[in-house]
């Protein structure tokens, strides 16, 4: 136990809730994680026990990437170094995006921090998972995980023309060519709209545009009410498709659903 992580769990150790009390002890290192892309690669990987906590994002159906049931296995935290220490975890991994504060603060404490940032491609994705596994001590189950991925996009196999599409995600924007979900989209055989008209990463995309000059597709990953505007049924040659939210920003296993679902976008506009 780090020193002062002892004294302090005592009086913290009900602050984050508990794992599944049937889990038993953990193979490999115990970790918290408290970012909710590695929350789902690891919820995948971690040998049951090993997973002390994920993140708060993935109990949130807007910000998770994970479904409903498998968020619901693990305890989740607010990030606060106070709710680590109650779970005294021999690692902590997080994101690029960790406040100076809180990582300097773990750190002192005796606490191994390690940091993920966002994958760009299906290759960044396929590297984190080795790494996470290899972090967790579990490569084989890391090397499972990867076989499914890479069959996955294996099976995809986009035949014939490219078919021009926009991703419209909350709050009415585009992702940019360097986002997980447009590398998904180039395999999937679908051209990107938003580039092609010089929309880069978080760009607006309006209404008024789309009616103007609609795509082939549009995949709506948004509720903003111009994405379910009435206008939208009346452009002739349009196809709207919905796309979940939960498969927009992360890598891992939300590779395989998000390519399974372009995939069958892209067949039925064959």
């Amino acid at each position: 136990m780090k020193p002062l992580a002892a004294a302090m769990g005592l009086l913290l150790a009900g602050c984050a809730g508990s794992g599944d009390p049937s889990s038993g002890n953990a193979s490999g290192p115990t970790i918290v994680s408290l970012n909710p892309c590695t929350d789902a690669v690891l919820a995948e990987v971690a040998a049951p026990g090993q997973l002390l906590a994920i993140s708060h994002y993935s109990k949130d159906p807007r910000a998770s990437s994970m479904s409903e049931s498998d968020a619901a296995r693990f305890a989740a935290t607010g990030g606060t170094v106070e709710e680590v220490i109650a779970l005294e975890p021999d690692l902590v991994i997080a994101s690029t995006f960790i406040a100076p504060a809180t990582r300097n603060a773990l750190e002192k404490l005796g606490f191994t921090v390690e940091t993920f940032g966002a994958a760009a491609t299906v290759d960044d994705s396929i590297a984190q998972v080795r790494r996470l596994a290899a972090l967790a001590g579990r490569e084989e189950a890391g090397a499972v995980l990867v076989g499914e991925i890479e069959q996955a996009i294996a099976d995809l196999s986009a035949d014939g023309n490219e078919i021009e599409a926009v991703l419209w995600q909350p709050g009415g924007i585009v992702p940019g060519e360097g986002a997980l979900v447009s590398d998904l989209m180039r395999r999937t055989g679908f051209g990107s709209y938003s580039a092609k008209r010089g929309l880069a990463q978080a760009d607006y995309l309006p209404l008024e545009q789309v009616v103007a000059d609609p795509p082939d597709v549009l995949l709506v990953a948004g509720s903003e009410a111009g994405q379910d505007h009435p206008v939208l049924d009346t452009l002739p040659g349009l196809r709207r498709e919905s796309f979940d939210t939960r498969l927009l920003y992360c890598g891992g296993p939300t590779i395989i659903e998000a390519a399974a679902r372009l995939a069958e976008i892209r067949g039925s506009s064959t």
